[in-house]
């Protein structure tokens, strides 16, 4: 703990004056003595000196205790009292201060608490009044968020700047898509509250739409657009649709009203690589053909000859034949590659297996009037399907066994066979012949009164699949086996990830529409007005220069003074060698954990990206920055963003106190701490410090990143180094 320098100040006064005043009381003793007087008195205190310093350094010990009680009673409990005045003032949640020091002292502590009751109840009664005010405007968010939800085209919304401010779930997923490692920390690089979307599309290529847009707006046009069709890095192809957010509707239509715009972006890889497919097989198709044409045209004018030899004649209807059996090949091989393709192209819809199971569960028991039980069904399986046809195909399948074999009792399973899924149909009692299951699968599907041309070989066919019949003899049981196309693996998502709160804009923060141009330095810039990353990583011990490793990094995005918890990025790492014994309780990684997770090489290209254009922040942020300063060499990879320290500002703010742990600050904030020592969740108690130092600042004069940083410095705690 650091020692008070007022009390050493003080400690020094006091030693100074006591030996002043020793040395003026003997000179003045000293001065009403005869010279034979003063020889015995020197005789005799010469050899007692000893004894006066050890009496003046007594005294000046019990004067310093009596100081240090005194300074903590008076000095140091009054500077604490105002340091806790401080967050209660800024705290936006009920919040209480802890009395201490003298009597006064804590008299005045509880005056603060009962102010700070007061102000709470009037905040609750101006919240509640607010609350009751918006509900309209929380209605027409809430329609926002759900019209957003039900689309199924990616939507990102971005001002003037290309800064994002709004995106659906979709478009999530399709960035997760984009990103160049969608295995790292889920893709989180890419998309985000207040990120740019020229992290995906080029700059120029934007810009130009956008100029488009302005050019109808001042031709007139009602609801001007502009398209444009781009790769990514990753290698997909992209066609987007801009649309400009305007200020107010009826505005001048020079485009002067313009705050932003709105992109709607299709993945249409597949369609082009289906049309260049498609493309290869006419063209191949019609040069064969030619050949082959010319082959039989001319055994034609040969075989015209009166006096052609019956060999040559022979021959020569060979080459027909044979010119004309190939061109049928290819034409019967073009019309299968065009039927797969005409079933591959019926609008198949990604959907997660376990949603299907549930849904054909309900529909058959609807339908058929028996139980239906779900039985190892893989909670990780997304299917590619459409889902209505495929209902309808189960329910029919199971109406007929139920009337015709009288089954009581059916079950579904589904599990990845390769690179399908097998959905499985299974009942107990009679089997059936091959002919009865061809019947079914040919005769159009009937549900009662209700009737449909399809048929079930028509559903199987449509998602290019197969169906067939097989009997477990052991079990007596049989069922109906399907294979099913999986969605590809850019489109699945863990189940973990679909939540029902999650179908809705994870986030959108219109504020951001007010942002002008980045045109001065993050140094220079409100601390209020910037994006941070703040983040935290667990390492196999604390000392970087010696050989430890990174074994986890997690952070969290903050935008507009607002913590986007869902916007995180959280990552375990191979430190390629051993986890000491000692450091596991701390963190709780096991060398089981980080067994098959990628290395630091390939995780920190991500991390960057993710912090790209945003002010850093760490509790004792020296020691994460020391691990990633020596892999700059090993990974090319150097982070030049500005970087804040929590535990260094916190002395700034608070002086006084006697601890700046993470811990012991979240409780002066009454932040509560969940998943400490995790990289993730100190990272989230760091982000909710910081959002809580932000105000004191700012009292105390510093507003910009540069005048933080220089404040920092400062400090006591600035000196430690690793």
């Amino acid at each position: 703990m650091k020692t008070d320098r007022r009390l050493i100040l003080a400690v020094a006064g006091v030693g100074l004056a006591l030996l002043v005043w020793l040395g003026l009381i003997a000179a003045m003793v000293w001065s009403t003595l005869e010279g034979s007087e003063r020889a015995t008195l020197g005789n005799m205190q010469g050899p007692r000196l000893v004894l006066v310093a050890m009496g003046w350094f007594v005294a000046l010990a019990l004067v310093t205790a009596g100081l240090r009680v005194l300074l903590r009673r008076y000095a140091s409990a009054p500077a604490r009292l105002l340091e806790q005045a401080r967050v209660l003032l800024a705290a936006s949640e009920p919040q209480q201060i802890e009395p201490g020091g003298s009597s006064e002292n804590r008299a005045l502590a509880e005056a603060f608490n009962e102010l700070a009751t007061q102000r709470d109840r009037l905040r609750a009664d101006m919240a509640e009044q607010i609350a009751q005010a918006s509900r309209s405007v929380q209605q027409e968010k809430n329609r926002l968020a759900a019209l957003m939800a039900e689309l199924t085209q990616s939507v990102v919304v971005c001002n003037l700047d290309g800064r994002i401010l709004l995106y659906n779930s979709r478009a999530r997923l399709q960035f997760r898509a984009l990103s160049q490692a969608p295995n790292l920390a889920d893709g989180a690089e890419l998309i985000g509250i207040g990120r740019s979307i020229y992290a995906v599309f080029d700059r120029q290529l934007v810009a130009h739409a956008l100029e488009s847009v302005h050019q109808r707006l001042g031709r007139g046009a009602a609801n001007p657009s502009a398209q444009f069709v781009t790769t990514t890095r990753s290698g997909q192809l992209l066609r987007v649709q801009m649309a400009p957010v305007r200020e107010s509707e009826g505005a001048a239509r020079d485009g002067a009203d313009v705050s932003g715009f709105v992109l709607m972006l299709d993945n249409v890889t597949r369609n082009f690589e289906e049309e260049s497919l498609r493309d290869q097989l006419l063209h191949g198709l019609t040069e064969r053909s030619r050949s082959s044409l010319a082959n039989i045209q001319a055994a034609v004018d040969m075989l015209s000859l009166p006096d052609l030899e019956t060999h040559m004649r022979e021959r020569f209807l060979t080459v027909v034949r044979d010119e004309v059996q190939a061109m049928g090949q290819r034409i019967t091989d073009l019309a299968a590659r065009t039927a797969e393709g005409i079933k591959t192209r019926w609008p198949l819809e990604e959907m997660q297996g376990a949603d299907l199971m549930l849904a054909a569960q309900r529909r058959i028991e609807a339908h058929s009037g028996r139980p239906v039980t779900l039985d190892s069904v893989d909670a990780t399986v997304w299917l590619r399907v459409d889902s209505f046809t495929l209902l309808q195909a189960l329910a029919y399948l199971a109406g007929r066994l139920v009337d015709e074999f009288e089954v009581k009792n059916l079950r579904l399973r589904l599990q990845t066979a390769g690179s399908r899924a097998q959905l499985d149909l299974i009942w107990a009692g009679r089997a059936m012949s091959t002919e009865t299951v061809m019947t079914w699968e040919m005769d159009p599907m009937r549900f009662g009164a209700e009737s449909t041309p399809l048929t079930v070989r028509d559903v199987i066919e449509r998602h290019g699949g197969e169906m067939w019949f097989e009997r477990e003899r052991q079990r007596q049981e049989a069922f109906f086996r399907l294979l099913l196309p999986l969605a590809s693996a850019n489109e699945q998502m863990d189940a973990t990830q679909i939540m029902h709160n999650e179908s809705r804009p994870e986030y959108y923060d219109f504020d951001l529409f007010q942002t002008s141009s980045e045109s001065s330095a993050l140094d220079d810039r409100p601390l209020s007005e910037l994006a941070y990353t703040v983040f935290d990583t667990e390492t196999t011990g604390l000392n970087p220069s010696e050989g430890d490793e990174i074994i986890q990094i997690g952070a969290a995005r903050i935008v507009n003074t607002r913590l986007l918890r869902q916007e995180s990025f959280e990552q375990l790492i191979d430190p390629g060698r051993l986890i000491p014994a000692a450091s596991i309780p701390i963190h709780g990684i096991t060398q089981e954990m980080v067994k098959g997770q990628p290395n630091i090489e390939q995780v920190l290209p991500a991390f960057h990206a993710f912090a790209q254009d945003t002010v850093l922040v760490a509790h004792n942020a020296a020691f994460d920055m020391k691990f990633l300063q020596l892999l700059e060499g090993r990974t090319g990879i150097a982070f030049h963003n500005p970087v804040l320290d929590t535990l260094l500002l916190s002395a700034v703010v608070h002086p006084n106190q006697e601890s700046h742990r993470l811990e012991a600050i979240a409780e002066r904030f009454n932040i509560t701490v969940l998943g400490r020592h995790t990289a993730l969740g100190d990272a989230i108690v760091t982000a909710e410090v910081w959002l809580r130092l932000i105000p004191l600042l700012q009292e105390m004069g510093i507003r910009t990143v540069r005048e933080a940083r220089e404040a920092a410095q400062k400090t006591y705690y600035a000196r430690l180094k690793y």
